[in-house]
Formats: structure tokens, sequence, C-alpha cells
């Protein structure tokens, strides 16, 4: 568990925020954030949407497509196949020393060149960055019958899922704590049975809380029972953050802080600079 003090006084009180982390692997992250609000929640989940950015297919210059495709849908295609990325080697084009025109820095080439009959993978796209390969190399985009074929350039640029859906580089939600509370030990059985998540444990006639964290809130167990009660906390939710796979989970959630740190530092300055 990672704890964080922060010693502002809020009526009185002492302001914590705890995460512990429920599941971890490579494509997604569960934990549960105490201490915080709606807001500030609904803001990470809009950072690491459209904020945190990732590499794309930006544009392509065809050469040959004898495929049945058009160049437009052929393109478009690629656009979509998610690229790993590396934040470090490479920036965004409107904050890149050329000023957008393309350098290294800021854009990388890549090359498809396939003659059919065959099945065009993601696979086949070249790079010259072994970072920045596709993430699913299966992806098929498109089949090939024989002499015909596919000759293109294409550029990938840093992007941000506000520009375009393409460079978001995952999906992150969340939901309230569940509060649940056994008034009486009565209508055991109709409580036990009415929950989709199994949530609770009969013993005899009697109901227990087993694991409050499955509960999805649809108070299916209230609508059989008035002798059990079921909230969502306003301070504590169960984050789910699952990446496309261009970042880590664990790396996602830390730019998006940065950049939501970054954000405010800028926001205080134009608070300084007002009379």
């Amino acid at each position: 568990m990672i704890h964080v003090e922060n010693q502002e006084e809020k009526e009185g009180e002492e302001y914590k925020m705890d995460i512990k982390i429920l599941n971890q692997d490579k494509e997604k992250l569960s934990f549960v954030l105490k201490g915080i609000d709606f807001v500030t929640a609904n803001t990470i989940r809009r950072l690491v949407v459209n904020e945190v950015p990732t590499m794309a297919i930006d544009r392509a210059s065809v050469s040959k497509n004898s495929s049945a495709l058009y160049d437009e849908m052929l393109v478009h295609r690629l656009g979509l196949v998610p690229f790993t990325t590396d934040l470090k080697s490479y920036t965004l084009p409107s904050e890149c020393k050329c000023k957008g025109k393309g350098c290294s820095l800021c854009q990388l080439t890549m090359i498809l060149k396939v003659k059919g009959p065959c099945n065009v993978y993601a696979s086949d796209i070249k790079t010259d960055d072994a970072k920045v390969k596709p993430v699913y190399e299966n992806i098929l985009i498109v089949k090939l019958l024989k002499d015909q074929e596919i000759d293109l350039e294409a550029v990938a640029i840093l992007g941000k899922g506000k520009e375009h859906m393409k460079f978001s580089p995952g999906l992150l939600y969340y939901k309230s704590y569940p509060q649940i509370k056994v008034l009486q030990q009565k209508d055991g059985k109709k409580i036990y049975e009415s929950c989709p998540r199994k949530v609770f444990k009969l013993e005899g006639d009697k109901v227990k809380v087993v694991d409050e964290k499955e509960c999805i809130l649809c108070n299916a167990c209230t609508a059989v029972s008035k002798n059990i009660e079921v909230t969502g906390s306003d301070n504590d939710f169960i984050v789910t953050l699952e990446s496309w796979g261009q970042l880590k989970p664990k790396d996602i959630l830390n730019e998006a802080v940065k950049i939501y740190d970054d954000k405010l530092g800028e926001f205080e300055k134009l608070i300084k600079k007002l009379k």
C-alpha cells in the first residue's frame, strides 16, 4: 500500500490519501483509491483518455495500392494500429524544436511493402526504431490476391486522445467503494440468491459479506429485503485502468499525474498574473 499524507487542514482533520493495488498485469491495473472525490476521480479519467500521448500513424504516402481497399481506407486502418511508445525519445510535434516541421525527435518513418498473394498484418510494418513496433503483430490490415501489392511510406507521431482516439492509451473507469450493512439477520437466503456477484456467504439462515469490492451497486439485494443497506462511498473508489498496449498501465497513470501537476502549475502562474 502506498500511503500519502498531506498536512493541509480540512475541517480540523488531517487529509489522507491511500492507494491499494487489487490486481495488476501487463494490460490491466485495478486499485482502491481513498481520500478523493468524484471530481478528482473523473479528472484522472479524462487525463488518461485525452492527455497521455502515444505513437500512431498520422499520414502516409502511397506509391502502389492494388488491394481491394481504397488508399484512404488502407491508411485509416494503419492509423488504428497501436504501437509501443517511447515517451523519452519522442516529443509532441507542437512542443518540438523543429516547430512541427518534422524531425527525428517528433516523427518516425514506417514502411509497408508487400506483394500478394498473402495476408498483410501489422507485423509487416517496418520501422528503424526497435522500441516502436505494433503492439499486436497479428492485426489483419488487408488480404492481397495474386499480383496485388502495397508500397507506402507512413509517418508516425505522438498525439493525444483529444485530437483523435487512435492516440488514446487506454480506458480508465471507476466506481464508488461499496458500503454494505446487514441491519438484521433476516431474509438471508433471499439476499444471498439475489446477488449476481456472490458478494455474500450464506451460513445457515445468516448472511455474511465476504467481498464488498465485487459489489456493482445494483441494489438487487435491497430490492428483496429491507434488512440490508448498500451505498457507495463519496471519497473512496475502485479504479480500473485498461491499457491498449502502447504503454504499461502504471506508466499511463504516472504520466497522467505528471500532466495534472503541470496543468496545476500553469494555472498557478496564471493566477499570479491577476491583479
